[in-house]
C-alpha cells in the first residue's frame, strides 16, 4: 500500500510493464523526474486498495471486454507497442485465493491457449498449501498450465520445482522468519525462449518499505 511513497524505488529498474497489488489510485500517484507512464490500467472499489497495472516505453494498455468483474482480482489486458502485441492477466487474487485463479483459468481459456501471454502478479498461492482431496490446488493449476504450454518464468529459470522456491517474495508481517513465494509470473513457451533473467529482491532491501519484495523478469 502506499505506492505513491515507494515509486522511486522501483522506478529505478526502468519497467516496461509494472503490475502493482494493493496500490491506491493513479490520481494519488505523483511521477517525478520526467518518467511518466505510457499506459495506465486501475481496477478496484477501495482508492486506497486496488490493482493498478502501468506501462512505460510507449507500450500501451487496454483492458479487453471479456472482463469479468466477478473473478477477483484478475485484469485481461492487452499490451501493445506498435505492431508488437502481447496478453496478460494481472492477478492479485482475493477471497478464495487460489479459487480465483481458478475461474479465471477457464473462464479466459480462450486467451490464454494463444501465444504471448503472460499470467503475472500477487497469486497469494503456493503448493505448500494445498490441501488433500480438493481438485483445485496449486499444484493442479501448475499442471493444468503446463498441459497448455505455460510455466513459471521463476521455476523455469532456476530449474526448481513448485514449493521449493529459494526466493521469497513475501515476508508475512514482514517477519524474517516467515518467508514465503507467492507471487509469479506464468508465460507461454515463446515468452520462456526469450528470458534473460529474473531477480527476487531481498529482505533486507525490502522489508522497511513492503512485505513483499519485487519479481523483476527480462524477457
Amino acid at each position: 500500500m502506499a505506492f505513491r511513497k515507494k515509486i522511486e524505488l522501483i522506478l529505478v529498474y526502468k519497467p516496461d510493464v509494472l503490475i502493482v497489488p494493493e496500490c491506491e489510485h493513479p490520481s494519488k500517484i505523483v511521477f517525478i523526474n520526467g518518467i511518466q507512464p505510457s499506459g495506465v490500467l486501475w481496477y478496484g472499489k477501495n482508492v486506497n486498495k486496488g490493482l493498478a497495472v502501468f506501462s512505460f516505453n510507449n507500450y500501451r494498455l487496454q483492458l479487453l471486454d471479456c472482463h469479468n468483474s466477478d473473478i477477483q482480482t484478475i485484469l485481461p489486458i492487452s499490451v501493445t507497442r506498435g505492431d508488437y502485441l502481447f496478453n496478460m492477466l494481472a492477478v492479485w487474487t482475493g477471497r478464495g485465493y487460489i479459487d480465483q485463479i481458478w475461474k479465471a483459468i477457464r473462464y479466459y481459456e480462450t486467451l490464454i491457449a494463444s501465444s504471448r501471454t503472460i499470467i503475472v502478479g500477487d497469486f497469494n498461492s503456493n503448493t505448500i498449501w494445498d490441501k488433500k482431496h480438493r481438485p483445485d490446488t496449486h499444484s493442479s493449476m501448475v499442471k493444468e498450465l503446463s498441459l497448455k504450454g505455460i510455466a513459471s518464468a521463476y521455476h523455469h529459470y532456476y530449474n526448481l520445482q513448485h514449493g521449493k522456491e529459494e526466493h521469497p517474495t513475501l515476508a508475512m508481517f514482514r517477519h524474517r522468519d516467515k518467508p514465503y513465494h507467492i507471487d509469479y509470473c506464468f508465460a507461454t513457451a515463446d515468452f520462456l525462449n526469450e528470458l534473460k533473467s529474473i531477480e527476487v529482491g531481498t529482505y533486507d532491501q525490502w522489508h522497511q518499505y513492503s512485505d513483499h519484495t519485487p519479481l523483476i523478469i527480462t524477457f
